[in-house]
């Protein structure tokens, strides 16, 4: 094309316009990178060990009942989440989209009640509610009364239900460990997630692989998970840690109980 040609072509009204709707194209993109966007980002959070200690508090103080010197640890995680008053941007969102340490939801599907305040007491009431669960669950395992033994569980401002199943199997093993005079854990870093119900049921929670990275992080090479979790679980699994699903308080402490003498253990 000639010198001249090539000049009528950038200088013509559809080049000119062609260019206008490019810019306004790029644009709209660079504000839409800014724009707050009603999505929430998670990520691993900490995790803490029912047998220990907490804030340099014992997680579980349990009297009415001879206690037994545990070794390992059963550790429940937790994942960590933005504010919902935080509004995060586009760019941001995409950065946690490709980002597997980090999680992008809706903030609805986060905090359900939208005010961080009412969020907070939700949780926490969730919480306490898995802390009688856990302990109802346990005793009726171990055929103890609740008349009796008395257990307090101490996490912190930690809330939600998810620590149900690691509080109960803490308690076994602090109460009966593997019946045979040993640990439930083995001497490992077991870690795990599932609400639980006063008859034992354990149930999925969420965030499970945020969480399986918290546990691997903090040294756990087992996780114990609800069956139901079994694909999310898989994603992004750290190669350290494996997955036991179980469905149940009883099929946990036998998912321990085989893991210790090498017999079959389910895996996802």
């Amino acid at each position: 094309m000639s010198d001249t040609k090539l000049s009528k072509a950038l200088t013509s009204p559809r080049t000119r316009a062609l260019a206008l709707c490019g810019a306004l194209v790029a644009a709209l993109f660079g504000v839409a990178a800014f724009v707050p966007l009603p999505y929430t980002l998670t990520w691993p959070g900490l995790t803490a060990d029912t047998l220990g200690t907490y804030q340099d508090k014992p997680v579980l103080t349990i009297t009415g009942a001879p206690l037994r010197t545990t070794d390992g640890q059963l550790r429940m995680v937790t994942i960590t989440a933005t504010n919902p008053d935080q509004r995060n941007t586009f760019l941001r969102s995409m950065q946690s989209w490709f980002d597997p340490k980090e999680a992008v939801r809706p903030t609805e599907t986060v905090y359900p009640q939208g005010d961080p305040a009412k969020a907070e007491e939700v949780t926490a009431q969730q919480m306490a509610e898995s802390q009688d669960s856990a302990t109802a669950a346990a005793l009726s395992y171990l055929h103890l009364s609740p008349d009796q033994v008395k257990v307090k569980v101490d996490l912190g401002d930690i809330g939600g239900p998810s620590a149900g199943q690691m509080l109960a199997l803490g308690i076994v093993d602090k109460l009966a460990g593997d019946g045979m005079g040993g640990d439930l854990t083995g001497g490992l870093t077991i870690a795990g997630t599932g609400t639980i119900d006063r008859d034992g049921t354990v149930g999925p929670v969420g965030g499970v692989p945020l969480k399986t990275q918290a546990a691997a992080r903090d040294g756990a090479t087992v996780f114990l998970l609800p069956r139901d979790e079994c694909t999310d679980a898989k994603v992004n699994t750290p190669k350290s840690l494996r997955l036991v699903p179980v469905g149940t308080l009883d099929e946990a402490v036998s998912a321990l109980k085989a893991l210790k003498s090498g017999g079959s253990v389910p895996s996802c």
